[in-house]
């Protein structure tokens, strides 16, 4: 089996300031003890191309991509998009791959949701690592959004954590990077 039920794809390069995006979220929902039935992987920016047309539907029936997205939002605004709210050539990687495509081809037969993040700065192809202040404190309303599609309870999530020594105690329920 290649891929379970469900697929968490954080999408992006970290070289590029808030390209960043995708990756940093995937990092922080590995930390959680998620079911066997959901793979959370950091899909680069290269690979989800590879990716979604390796997905197989007989076994995967939900795919959740989390990119940033210039949707004309403040910067860290997050929102949700079907398949059929990407123009066909609206959503590519780095190479100017069109990732509609492969999602296109995929849509009727597993649940796709992408999870945008406008970005404050994308820097490529200049090199600059770090996400911008706004597009960082994204991050954790983002990995609570996840947590809420896929049915995990946050505090709960957080609690484990806690209690295998990942998370620092605060006043309130929090992941690594939220302030």
């Amino acid at each position: 089996m290649l891929f379970p039920e469900t697929v968490v794809a954080g999408c992006g390069n970290p070289l590029f300031a808030d390209d960043g995006f995708g990756p940093a979220v995937a990092e922080e929902l590995a930390r959680f003890e998620l079911p066997d039935t959901i793979k959370v992987m950091d899909a680069g920016l290269g690979g989800p191309h590879f990716i979604f047309t390796l997905i197989d539907p007989e076994q995967t029936k939900r795919l959740i991509i989390i990119d940033i997205a210039d949707f004309g939002g403040d910067p860290g605004e997050i929102r949700d998009f079907r398949v059929e709210d990407l123009p066909a050539g609206s959503y590519r990687d780095i190479h100017s791959w069109d990732l509609t495509e492969p999602l296109q081809r995929l849509k009727d037969t597993i649940d796709i949701t992408v999870i945008g993040c406008q970005p404050e700065r994308v820097t490529a192809p200049d090199f600059e690592m770090g996400l911008t202040e706004k597009v960082h404190n994204a991050v954790p309303r983002t990995v609570r959004h996840v947590l809420e599609l896929l049915g995990v309870d946050y505090g709960m999530a957080i609690e484990n954590l806690r209690n295998e020594g990942r998370q620092q105690e605060t006043d309130r329920e929090t992941c690594i990077g939220e302030g």
